[in-house]
């Protein structure tokens, strides 16, 4: 997993970081994992409105990766705009517990072993006042998959497979957009129901403040369930608040989706109560049930695994399959 500090404008955060790449020889255009199509540049152009009226921020700092890169900036738009919704990755588990002595929010990021040295965690500093510092883990640049900001609100997505599309932001765009500009969850919630949505996905959320929910989205809808007191909330690749169970999707290659939900539903059912951080490491490692165990032969693996201490305000990482790499405290980060 790289490690990356950026500091300045988005603008100026991207140049910076295109320059870097081509000066140690490196395309983001030849590390794209799939297929680059014209329906891919089409919706690219169709959402690029929705970014430039909601988050003109992100626009800014693509276009200097591609300045950076001497690149066309409609490639990164259609593929970072298209992402959860043409580009359908159906992975990852994330969960939120809260009980008298923690508050943790777990989560595992799976994707492709084949590009698993180009994960990130960034460190973000903005010269525009208006964007919070933040730490994120990504597999694809700009957008993020879960991270903290400054203020302590925390945020972890999963993709669910969309039964339509419809220009708008997707789910990885909406998570950085959130810690960018929210401090709370309810602000969060707020920007949520507001921002032009292109598909589906869940996001767990909570804040140092106490706050956390669960959120599961299609384009035109928007359900979420509270934690106010002791309890937990958990998701994977499919819905489960009720209001949402109509609008699944079944597919044939789903990541075993279900299975993992069912761990941790069953565990947390259980044991939310006593859990702590070395129960949630467990618990995303596969002890108590099937979370991680993909067979890396199918080209599938559970990449990096993060856990945010809403209590201490400490962020630990596994770079890599918990089951098999241990976790760390990353202290460059500081929450206030």
């Amino acid at each position: 997993m790289y490690h990356a500090r950026f500091n300045g404008t988005h603008y100026e955060i991207g140049k910076k970081w295109g320059l870097l790449l081509k000066k140690n020889g490196k395309q983001l255009v030849d590390t794209i994992p799939f297929e680059m199509t014209k329906e891919m540049y089409e919706f690219g152009q169709q959402c690029y409105p929705v970014y430039k009226e909601f988050f003109p921020e992100i626009i800014e700092e693509i276009n200097g990766i591609a300045d950076g890169q001497e690149i066309d900036p409609e490639t990164l738009y259609a593929v970072l705009f298209s992402m959860y919704s043409l580009v359908r990755v159906t992975n990852c588990s994330s969960f939120i517990i809260k009980n008298e002595h923690s508050f943790l929010l777990g989560r595992n990021s799976d994707f492709l072993t084949a590009i698993e040295k180009l994960y990130m965690n960034c460190l973000y500093t903005f010269k525009e006042s208006d964007s919070y510092a933040f730490s994120g883990n990504t597999t694809a640049f700009v957008e993020m998959e879960d991270g903290v900001n400054q203020f302590g609100l925390a945020v972890a997505l999963t993709s669910v497979f969309p039964d339509q599309l419809k220009p708008g932001m997707n789910v990885g765009m909406i998570l950085r957009v959130l810690l960018e500009k929210c401090q709370t969850v309810t602000e969060a919630l707020e920007w949520l129901k507001r921002l032009p949505r292109c598909s589906a996905g869940t996001l767990v959320m909570a804040d140092s403040s106490g706050d956390a929910c669960l959120v599961e989205f299609t384009n035109d809808k928007v359900a979420y369930s509270a934690l106010d007191k002791e309890g937990f909330l958990c998701a994977t690749n499919s819905f489960h608040l009720p209001e949402m169970v109509s609008r699944k999707i079944t597919i044939e290659d789903d990541w075993f989706a279900e299975e993992r939900y069912q761990t941790l539903e069953d565990y947390l059912t259980d044991h939310f109560r006593e859990v702590g951080l070395s129960e949630s490491k467990q618990l995303l490692a596969g002890e108590f049930g099937f979370l991680c165990q993909y067979d890396r032969k199918t080209g599938k693996d559970t990449v990096w695994s993060a856990i945010y201490d809403l209590n201490s305000k400490q962020v630990y990482r596994c770079e890599g399959n918990p089951a098999r790499k241990t976790y760390q405290e990353d202290a460059r980060f500081r929450i206030q």
